[in-house]
Formats: C-alpha cells, structure tokens, sequence
C-alpha cells in the first residue's frame, strides 16, 4: 500500500481539493468501499468508560526481543550449576536440534537478592535490583510454541497466528484516549531495525485502523513533515484544514461504516492536531539534567534505550493509552558468543528501565500506569553451538530457545511490589508452579484496566472476536495488589 506524507496532502492545490481526496481515496482503495466485515458503525479515539473499576489507565511495554535468558538474569539455579559440564538429566525441548547438546551449563554470573523483598538479580541487571519492592517478578511465563514469531504473537495478539489486533490496540479501541492532539498508542522503535514480524508488533490486525501502533522514529525528527509548509502556516492552514474537512465529511457520509475512510480523515485530523503538542511531548531539553542521567542518557551504552524510555514517560503523562518501547531484531536472540552478548544487551536496557519505573513512582504515575519488561522467550539450561570448542571453552556458545518456561516482570497499575511468583523447575527449564500463559496474562491486563473481555469485542464475520480466545485463560489474582 502507497503512503502519503501529511505534508503531500497538505501542499495539494485549493482548486483541485475534492479532485485530490477522491484520487487519494481511490488509490488506497477506500474509495467506495461501504462495509468491512461486520461493519460495527463508527469507531473513534474519544475517551470511553471502562466496564468496571480499572487502577491502570496506562500501559508501557518494554519489548525485548530474542529471549532474555531468565536463569542468568533472573531466576538463579543452584542445581544447575552444579551439574555445569555434566549431561541434564532428563528430557530437553530444543528448537535447533542442529546445534543442540545435552550439556548444562549453569549461569556464569553472580546473583544477590535486593530489597525488603529479598528477590533475585544477576549481577548483570544491578539496576533492576533497586526497583526489587516495587516489581513482580513472573517466574513461570509460558507461551508453548518454541519460535520467535510465534511466541511473539502470543504475547502480542493472544494467539500464536498472525493477522490479529495487538494488545495496544485492543486497549484504545475499548478506551480511547486521553490526549487528542497525540496518538493513542505508540510504537518507540530501535534504531537497530523493527524486531521479528516487523510492524506486526503494533498491528491493529482487522480492528479499523485508527487503532494501530504510530510510530515515533528512533532518531531526530522523530516524527517526519511535522511542520506545514511556509505558504500554509497560521490562518492559510486553518481554512485549508476546514475545507478539507468539509470534503471528507460529505464524502463519508455517502459510504456509512467505512471505518478505514474515518480512520484515515481522524489521521490527518491528528496530524494538523500533533503541530503543537508532540514537539512539546518529544523535547527532552525540558527534562533536568539529574533526569537525563537516571535514565542514563549522558552515557552512550544506554542513551538510545534511557531516551526512548523517558520519551514514553512523557507520552503517558500527556494522555497516551499505550507505548510499546522495543529492543532490535533479535538483540536478545543468544544462541552463541552469550559471554559477550548477553551483558552488552542487558547493559543497554538495565538503567534506563529501572529509571522509568523510579521516575513514574515519584511522579505519581506509576499506580494508574503498567509497567512491563520481557521478551517472547527465555533460555534452555544447556549449551548450543559448542561448534568445536573445547569443553570447558564458553566463549562462543550459548542457549536455545524455551518458551516453556521463562520470567518477565510487571509493575504499577494494581500489580504488587516486591513478589515473586510462580517457578521453573530445578534447571529452569520448565514452569512447574503457577504457570502463567499469555493469555492469563492478557486477562488480568483486562482486569486491571477495568474491561471484562467478553464485552470488548469486535464483530467480524458475524462472530464476535475477543483479544483472550482461549476458555481455560484465568485472571491471576495472586499478582494482583
């Protein structure tokens, strides 16, 4: 599909206005269009009622894809370290079996337990440490399906097939937002590259398109044409805007229930909107130096990530639903050299997710807002891709893929602090203790923002559609506060 820059629009000619919208229109293929399967009427961003009581009105997700090895980071495994060299003694799920072997290999780095809670970090994450109290550690995450692409749509969509709305977009469809002139739900991508499945990470699958993730660039300009052209600035914009706006109106109401036709007329709406508001929301000149470096932006190791961390706090203390703030393609991914790759990539996140977990505590935000961190995946406790080395030699191997069992944690918005829940067996491969599924997860995000997930629904081929479709799905309330 073509895309057209608001400037482009913008810049066509007063004469040629309706000649212009009707060719863009056509070409998008929205032109005559009336209905989309189960056309439910009309859809927009305005705020709307939850079903229930819901502390959490936010939500920022800290995506890191690859599988973060949860036994190095996380859930320390005294057992498995000493059967380090030795073969595991049991069954071993891989996903490459190529480079597979059943030697275990226990974590090399050192744990210590933080906080009046007493829970576990590896010495890689010392940052993370410091929020221990006001965290809960999930220790028994599992999705069940051992790739990338589908364990990540698990986490993201609910299911493990592509095609469907995001956990972002769900949320502002049943809520809307809280801020006009800003996007509902935004996507902070690595300047690195989009992870596996690409934009299918904020996708608003076949919810109308107003609901996707809007992406904010990782480098300046953050967001490109932002400005109006000279000759259309002040006054000369506003008419040109009205007449515009006229145009679209008249034609929508020739094609009722059009939602990508609304989507796309609220879009430019919220581009003319966005003029003022996001250059305030995306200048972190007006953040104290003190700030910038908790979240570490005066260091090179972690200013991109400490930047976009504190871009979501801004984000969401302006009114903005959801922020998924994402890790690069596979930067987690240590299938070998994990010695090396895995203290670079929790370097880079460490500080500056601690720091917005601090920052929106001390702000008052952090009750109403939901803090996340985890990736699709976790680790195996044996070694892959010894590719000739001696053993003994770590210097180049690494660990598979385990979505059967892994940790991620949460924070703020009705979850407690400082608890430990669920548990991996004794070498961390599998969860054995109040497993978590993705869509247990899901269900009580649902809970907490206040929405019963069977009443968000979506009517698409005559059958209503749920983000949660698995029966046996259960709110977790043991994480609850």
């Amino acid at each position: 599909m073509k895309y057209y820059s608001r400037r482009k629009f913008l810049e066509s000619s007063y004469g040629v206005g309706a000649i212009a919208l009707a060719s863009l229109l056509k070409e998008q293929g929205l032109y005559a269009n009336p209905t989309i399967a189960g056309g439910n009427g009309h859809f927009d961003l305005t705020p709307k009622p939850a079903h229930g009581f819901g502390q959490a009105k936010a939500m920022i997700s800290m995506f890191m894809q690859g599988g973060p090895s949860h036994i190095d980071l996380f859930d320390p495994k005294p057992e498995l370290s000493k059967l380090d060299g030795k073969d595991f003694p049991g069954e071993v799920k891989y996903d490459d079996s190529a480079g597979a072997t059943r030697e275990c290999m226990g974590s090399p780095w050192k744990f210590s337990k933080h906080g009046e809670s007493g829970m576990d970090f590896s010495e890689l994450v010392p940052n993370m440490g410091s929020i221990a109290d006001d965290i809960t550690m999930i220790r028994s995450m599992h999705t069940g399906v051992n790739n990338h692409g589908q364990s990540i749509y698990a986490m993201h969509n609910g299911t493990h097939l592509a095609g469907r709305p995001t956990l972002g977009s769900w949320l502002t469809y049943g809520l809307g937002s809280e801020n006009r002139n800003l996007p509902a739900y935004v996507a902070l991508t690595d300047p690195r590259g989009l992870p596996v499945v690409g934009v299918d990470n904020f996708s608003n699958g076949w919810l109308p398109s107003m609901y996707q993730g809007t992406v904010i660039r990782p480098t300046e300009p953050r967001i490109l044409n932002l400005d109006a052209p000279v000759s259309l600035r002040g006054e000369a914009q506003d008419r040109y805007l009205g007449f515009v706006d006229r145009l679209n109106k008249k034609h929508l109401a020739k094609f009722p229930g059009e939602t990508d036709l609304e989507a796309r007329i609220q879009s430019f709406e919220l581009a003319a909107r966005m003029q003022t508001e996001a250059k305030d929301a995306l200048d972190l000149s007006q953040e104290s130096e003190a700030t910038k470096k908790m979240y570490g932006i005066d260091d090179p190791a972690t200013k991109d990530f400490g930047e976009r961390c504190l871009l979501a706090r801004r984000l969401v203390e302006r009114g903005v639903r959801f922020v998924s703030v994402f890790t690069g393609n596979q930067t987690w991914d240590h299938h070998s050299s994990m010695i090396t790759s895995l203290p670079a990539a929790a370097k880079y996140v460490d500080k500056p997710a601690a720091a917005l977990v601090k920052d929106l505590k001390q702000r008052g935000l952090l009750d109403s807002t939901v803090v996340h961190w985890g990736g699709e995946m976790g680790r195996l406790p044996v070694i892959q891709n010894r590719a000739g080395a001696k053993k003994g030699d770590r210097a180049k191997v690494g660990r598979d893929h385990n979505t059967y069992g892994f940790s991620m944690w949460v924070a703020g918005g009705g979850f407690k602090g400082g608890h430990v829940h669920g548990a991996t067996d004794e070498f961390g491969h599998k969860a054995v203790e109040n497993v978590v599924n993705h869509f247990d997860y899901h269900a009580t995000l649902l809970h907490l923002f206040g929405l019963e997930n069977d009443q968000l629904t979506y009517k698409r081929n005559g059958q209503d559609q749920k983000l949660v479709q698995n029966p046996d799905a259960r709110l977790v309330a043991e994480l609850l506060a």
